[in-house]
C-alpha cells in the first residue's frame, strides 16, 4: 500500500471542479495520519472539493434494519421511498471491547462488515462511532463514574484494558477491505459528543488536558497498530462560543473533519430553537474550520418520528443555512421499543407523514444521495 507523507498546507483549491484530476503528490491538505492510504487520502480531498457541490445524506444502521423488518437482503427504508440509497452509511463498534459477536444495536460484526463492504462497493461512505464501555468498571458508556477517563490514560489503572479493547477495535477495521484487498476508507468518530455530560469521556469527567492525552493517545495507536484508513471525526454536543468549542479541541494534527450532534425535540412549529441553535454553533465551526483548515459535518441529527410534515425541507435545510458541509446523517429506524412502547425512527418510510417531504429533500441540488456519491468515485483519482 503506497504511503503519502503530506506537509500542512492550505486549502486554497475548495470550490473547484469535483471532476478535475488530484495530485497525491501536491496536496494541500492537513491530515492526522502521514501515512494514509492513497485510497483514504483520495476521499478526504474529494470530499474537501465535494461541499462546494454539496451534502452527502447519511442514515445509521441503514441496511440492517427498518421499520417492521430486519436483516432482508438489499433493505432500505430510504431506498424503498426514494429509489436510492444513503450516500453515508453509519455504524457503531460498541460490543467489539468485550469480543461480542453483535453491536449495541444488536447488529452481528459479520453482518456490519457485509455491509460495509456492500456500500463501498456501490460507491458510499462509511462512518463509524464507539459506545465503547467505561473501562474502569466495565459498565456501559453511559456510566459516568468519576476519574473513569484518567483511568485509560498511559499509567492508569486500567490503561492496558484499554489498549487491549483498542486492539479489537484495530482487528476489526483492517477486516474492512474492498474486493482488491485494500483497506476501506473510513469516517471514524471517537469520544463523540464530547462536550456533553452523559458518556465516562465527556467533559465533566476530565481535564481538556486529560481528555486531549486520551485522544491523542487512541490516535497514535490506531496508526501504531496499522490502522491507516482512518479520517477522524472531531465531534461535540452543544456548545455556546469558539472557546468552549475549542476547550478539548486536541489540535490540527489529531483531526481531520470538525462535527457536532444535535436534535429537534421540541416542536419545530411552535419552537425554532433547533434551526437558531444549529445557526449559531455552525457560524462558530465554520471560523474554526477555515483557520484549521479543516471540513464540517453534522454527525447525527434527526426529529424521532419525524411528527412534522414539512420537517426535512422547512428545517433541517434552515438548520445547516448555507453553510458547506461534507455530510448530514439522522439516526437509525429501529423502530417500535417495547420498553418505551413508542416508535423510534429517524429516516421517513413509505406512508410516514414526512415521506412526501423527504422525497422534496432528495430532489434538492445540493443534497446528494449514494447516485450521486457514486458518479465521482470518491476512492479514485480521476
Amino acid at each position: 500500500m503506497k504511503k503519502i507523507f503530506v506537509a500542512l498546507l492550505t486549502l486554497s483549491y475548495i470550490g473547484t471542479s469535483c471532476s478535475s484530476k488530484i495530485s497525491l503528490t501536491d496536496t494541500k491538505l492537513s491530515i492526522s495520519d502521514k501515512k494514509m492510504t492513497s485510497e483514504t487520502l483520495i476521499l478526504y480531498q474529494k470530499l474537501t472539493k465535494f461541499t462546494a457541490k454539496g451534502i452527502l445524506f447519511g442514515h445509521q444502521d441503514d441496511l440492517a434494519y427498518g421499520v417492521n423488518w430486519k436483516y432482508e437482503t438489499g433493505r432500505s427504508d430510504v431506498k424503498e421511498l426514494t429509489g436510492d440509497y444513503p450516500a453515508v452509511y453509519g455504524w457503531d463498534l460498541a460490543g467489539l471491547e468485550k469480543k461480542s459477536d453483535k453491536n449495541i444495536d444488536g447488529v452481528p460484526f459479520d453482518k456490519m462488515r457485509h455491509y460495509i463492504k456492500e456500500a463501498h462497493k456501490r460507491g458510499g461512505l462509511v462512518t463509524l462511532s464507539w459506545h465503547l464501555d467505561n473501562p474502569l468498571t466495565g459498565k456501559d458508556a453511559w456510566d459516568t463514574t468519576p476519574k473513569s477517563l484518567a483511568s485509560a490514560l498511559p499509567g492508569g489503572e486500567s490503561h492496558e484494558k484499554f489498549k487491549s479493547w483498542l486492539d479489537e477495535g484495530v482487528k476489526f477495521i483492517l477486516s474492512l477491505k474492498d474486493e482488491n484487498g485494500k483497506a476501506i476508507p473510513i469516517l471514524y468518530r471517537p469520544f463523540h459528543e464530547l462536550t456533553g455530560t452523559w458518556f465516562w469521556w465527556c467533559k465533566n469527567n476530565g481535564s481538556p488536558t486529560e481528555f486531549k492525552t486520551l485522544w491523542k493517545f487512541t490516535i497514535d495507536y490506531l496508526q501504531k497498530k496499522g490502522a491507516h484508513n482512518l479520517i477522524y471525526v472531531y465531534n461535540t454536543a452543544d456548545f455556546n462560543s469558539k472557546e468552549e468549542f475549542l476547550e478539548y479541541y486536541p489540535g490540527s494534527d489529531y483531526a481531520d473533519i470538525l462535527s457536532f450532534d444535535k436534535y429537534q425535540y421540541s416542536n419545530p412549529t411552535k419552537d425554532n430553537s433547533f434551526i437558531e441553535n444549529c445557526q449559531k454553533q455552525f457560524k462558530i465551526m465554520d471560523e474554526v474550520a477555515k483557520e484549521q483548515n479543516k471540513i464540517m459535518a453534522f454527525a447525527e441529527t434527526g426529529y424521532e418520528a419525524i411528527p412534522y410534515d414539512k420537517w426535512w425541507t422547512n428545517t433541517l435545510v434552515k438548520a445547516i443555512g448555507n453553510y458547506k458541509i461534507s455530510y448530514v446523517l439522522v439516526w437509525r429506524n429501529h423502530g417500535w421499543q417495547e420498553k418505551e412502547q413508542k416508535m423510534h425512527y429517524y429516516a421517513p418510510y413509505k406512508g410516514q407523514l414526512s415521506a412526501k417531504d423527504f422525497l422534496e429533500f432528495y430532489k434538492l441540488d445540493n443534497i446528494l444521495f449514494e447516485k450521486e456519491a457514486a458518479k465521482e468515485n470518491l476512492y479514485k483519482n480521476n
